[in-house]
């Protein structure tokens, strides 16, 4: 059951999620990328957040198995309560049977001001801006009318889709994350990343998959504003296994980083 309104990831139905298909992976057409339901635990995780003022310092998610595009269930619990610091627990569930999919668990912050020495709270700056860099067109390998790729506005600074090896790119929500909701920054930064591993894939797409088990995000402060990228490289290994890293900004300079474990195998 995929949404037909188009207006943004996910439609609310009462308890439940519908995907649009905008979550269409490129792996299999009935299952979503992993970036929207990362997100879309994200959310949920912060809307249970007992520290008001806080910040999201990691969020560790488990693919558990392929998500469909089917109607989804998120639940909270918080498994360590605090003050200053806390963590949640979140997990994805197809709403027809329960049956679990995805697993998230973050850790939350006390977000105080702190005065460093000279120089240590300044970011990393970030690489040349997306208004000098030129639109980014559709990969071969999304042969679907509408896909996770077209939720997002993609702007190399080097490499690309179908470029193998390392690849930095900036992007922009073309979509919300909810109907209704406009997308968070951090919603927007966790739709991006799980695609880290495809930007910088060093294997071609039509004779090799290389999905990932896993996304991890770490920061050191939380993302802003209408652009972020990511600067990613994918190493393999050679007993099926490999890894994605990124390091994620915004206009600012370094936000971040994230990983990914990757399992390879001939199509």
């Amino acid at each position: 059951m995929v949404s037909r309104r188009m207006a943004a990831l996910y439609e609310p139905h009462g308890d439940t999620f519908i995907p649009t298909a905008y979550t269409r992976g490129p792996w299999d057409p009935a299952h979503q990328h992993a970036g929207p339901p990362s997100a879309l635990l994200a959310r949920a995780i912060e809307a249970a957040a007992g520290i008001g003022e806080g910040q999201l310092a990691r969020i560790a998610l488990d693919i558990l198995r392929p998500v469909p595009l089917e109607p989804l269930r998120v639940e909270v619990r918080t498994v360590r309560p605090g003050r200053r610091v806390e963590q949640l627990e979140a997990t994805m569930t197809l709403a027809s049977d329960g049956t679990e999919l995805m697993r998230a668990r973050a850790w939350r912050l006390r977000a105080d001001a702190v005065e460093l020495p000279r120089g240590l709270g300044e970011p990393e700056p970030p690489p040349a801006g997306p208004e000098d860099l030129e639109v980014s067109p559709r990969p071969s390998f999304w042969t679907d009318d509408v896909a996770y790729f077209d939720a997002l506005q993609w702007r190399f600074v080097h490499g690309d889709f179908e470029q193998p090896g390392r690849a930095a790119c900036w992007t922009r929500m073309n979509v919300d994350l909810v109907a209704g909701e406009p997308a968070t920054a951090l919603e927007h930064l966790l739709v991006m990343g799980d695609a880290a591993s495809g930007i910088s894939a060093a294997l071609a797409w039509s004779a090799w998959t290389f999905a990932n088990v896993d996304f991890s995000v770490a920061l050191e402060r939380p993302p802003a504003g209408e652009w972020l990228g990511m600067d990613a490289v994918t190493r393999f290994g050679d007993r099926a296994a490999g890894i994605c890293s990124a390091v994620t900004f915004d206009a600012r300079g370094r936000v971040g980083t994230s990983t990914q474990a990757l399992l390879v195998a001939p199509r």
